[in-house]
């Protein structure tokens, strides 16, 4: 929860363009600790497919930049922190990969806490100023720089939309990076059950979740190369990259590369149906410190009677989860 509620802090500190070498630089350091784990402790016995996870994932982080400059890190990462709770939830519930608990009022409970934050989350205002960085221009420099009517090459489309504007497509964005996030374990859900089935193309893989944490992040890293190539081939290889950007963009993807290694662990003893509500609201109450204690993202008594109203149900919410495995 730490880990996950601090790793795009760098975000806020630095210029990070659009977002899309931010990310690649990030999703690089996720396949580093992957890879440093699988050697160190044994080789992966996971299906390749599991590395689809890791595409999911991988897919939705391409809007977190954005989301965290439309409406700030705190009120960003609740969003989408509530949309992944209630999707990841519901999958390990209902899903393929169904788990009982041992008192399913206080689960359902717990889930419609949640929900109910979600919703109140979309009524906080959040005030993010732009970042002001002595980096004006990114260190590959294109043509546009010698023709001074044309737009500057350090502003990219996150850095041109209107306040009003941002906030919906912040509000929009972040419940899509949640939906593809509390999705992204859904293929090593399916592979685990059918790795059982005497027919099925995955029998004799892992039940231990761990096992497939190198296949997420080759996923991921994999991914999120294909949109970074993709990206600048659209732009007629005119790249925006920014290197103040490199170190925290590495530091952010070794805490959520550790973040995720510790979560895969906690799946395995707890299951996912307990873990998701208790890390993603986790996670997202650590957000919410950083957003209004250290960059007083809301401001205002009544956007912050409803933002600690919306934390308290998140948190509420998880623990009631919790509670109801015992």
């Amino acid at each position: 929860m730490l880990l996950y509620g601090s790793y795009f802090v760098s975000v806020k500190t630095v210029d990070t363009g659009d977002g899309m070498f931010f990310q690649w630089i990030c999703c690089s350091a996720i396949w580093f600790v992957g890879l440093f784990a699988d050697i160190l402790f044994h080789p992966s016995r996971a299906h390749p497919a599991a590395m689809l996870g890791g595409a999911l994932w991988a897919t939705g982080n391409i809007t977190a930049v954005p989301v965290v400059k439309f409406i700030g890190l705190g009120l960003g990462i609740l969003l989408w922190g509530s949309s992944a709770l209630l999707i990841g939830w519901a999958s390990s519930r209902f899903g393929l990969h169904s788990e009982e608990v041992t008192k399913p009022i206080h689960n359902y409970c717990g889930a419609g806490l949640c929900l109910l934050s979600a919703i109140i989350f979309f009524f906080v205002k959040s005030d993010v100023q732009k970042h002001t960085s002595t980096e004006f221009m990114p260190l590959l420099i294109d043509d546009r720089r010698l023709n001074p009517d044309s737009t500057s090459s350090s502003d990219s489309w996150v850095d041109t939309i209107s306040p009003k504007s941002k906030r919906v497509f912040g509000c929009i964005l972040a419940v899509f990076s949640g939906v593809l996030y509390g999705s992204s374990f859904m293929p090593v859900f399916y592979i685990k059950v059918h790795a059982t089935i005497n027919s099925s193309m995955f029998i004799g893989s892992s039940q231990h979740e761990i096992d497939y944490c190198f296949a997420h992040y080759s996923g991921i890293f994999l991914t999120s190369t294909v949109y970074f190539l993709s990206n600048y081939a659209v732009m007629k290889n005119r790249p925006r990259i920014y290197p103040r950007a490199i170190l925290p963009g590495f530091l952010s993807g070794l805490m959520w590369g550790l973040a995720t290694y510790a979560w895969f662990i906690a799946n395995y003893y707890l299951r996912a149906v307990i873990t998701f509500p208790i890390i993603n609201a986790g996670y997202g109450l650590v957000a919410a410190l950083w957003g209004n204690v250290v960059f007083k993202e809301v401001k205002g008594f009544g956007n912050l009677l409803l933002f600690s109203l919306a934390s308290c149900g998140v948190l509420s919410g998880s623990l009631l989860n919790a509670y109801s495995k015992t």
